[in-house]
């Protein structure tokens, strides 16, 4: 008895020790998700910067050549933003079945995060290309440089026709929302021309000048992307712990009742024990 009573108080200590390391996972994953939705304007107002920088300098360009998009050759490309780390619930299960099944075989894929990899590996769906999520804020514009220079690689060699990014976003209500969207080639009818007619003052040529600001917005896009993948895949973290932490509450009220009931059972057996000697020496007495 005193043994099973020993092993439920390790069961125990073993389920507090878990309960402190879910904590501070769950602690560790809120500071990550604010400190990427503090950033997130600063990236969103760099995106509006140059989004007005196109379309001011489209002013110089011909109206025909304003809304023409070349048509390339390749398959189409689809960025996915998962996980880097476990512990965050379907995080990346989610993130890959938002495209069709017959998308991600007609596709190139471009797949972030290591976990996102494993578990595209375990559906058997295989990357044109792969990277690690960024694991600190300050690692997502290396991370969008990585990004663009396999994007542009691909076109390139006249292996993509299209891109579309596939991003996991945090919402206030609390659920995460999977957000698609096109960014190449770049629309340019959704940049806003300027109410002035006087053209902006340029030492470039209106043609480099457009196709520098646009690998701009295209970097702009992939931060801002890799930024609300980041912030998302820890709100997805939080949750998964909160939802562990429960479950080990809820465990450890069970054993906390079996330890009571053993400890009881075990009083009782002394008590009895004793009981049984007192009577056994008053009959030797006798």
């Amino acid at each position: 008895m005193s043994e099973r009573l020993a092993d439920v108080a390790a069961q125990i200590r073993n389920m507090r020790q878990l309960e402190a390391v879910v904590t501070a996972m769950r602690g560790i994953a809120a500071s990550r998700a604010q400190r990427a939705r503090a950033l997130l304007a600063g990236v969103d107002a760099y995106s509006a910067v140059v989004s007005h920088a196109i379309g001011q300098a489209l002013a110089l360009l011909p109206a025909d050549v304003r809304h023409a998009l070349a048509r390339r050759a390749g398959k189409p490309g689809l960025v996915l933003f998962c996980a880097e780390q476990g512990f965050a619930g379907a995080f990346s299960e989610r993130l890959l079945a938002a495209p069709t099944r017959e998308e991600r075989a007609g596709a190139a894929i471009f797949l972030i995060g290591t976990r996102g990899t494993v578990v595209a590996s375990e559906l058997g769906l295989e990357a044109a290309w792969s990277t690690p999520m960024a694991t600190q804020v300050e690692a997502i514009p290396a991370l969008a440089n990585r990004i663009a220079d396999a994007l542009y690689g691909g076109i390139a060699a006249a292996a993509l026709s299209r891109v579309d990014i596939i991003v996991a976003r945090a919402t206030p209500e609390g659920p995460i929302r999977i957000d698609r969207h096109a960014l190449l080639p770049v629309d340019l009818a959704r940049f806003a021309r300027p109410a002035t007619a006087l053209p902006p003052l340029t030492n470039l040529p209106p043609e480099l000048l457009i196709e520098r600001l646009i690998s701009e917005y295209v970097y702009a896009q992939l931060c801002a992307a890799a930024m609300h993948a980041f912030e998302a895949e820890n709100e997805a973290r939080m949750l998964a712990m909160a939802s562990a932490r429960s479950n080990i509450e809820t465990k450890l009220t069970s054993l906390a009742s079996r330890e009571r009931r053993l400890r009881q059972e075990e009083i009782t057996t002394e008590v009895v024990e004793l009981a049984a000697g007192a009577e056994a020496l008053r009959a030797g007495r006798r």
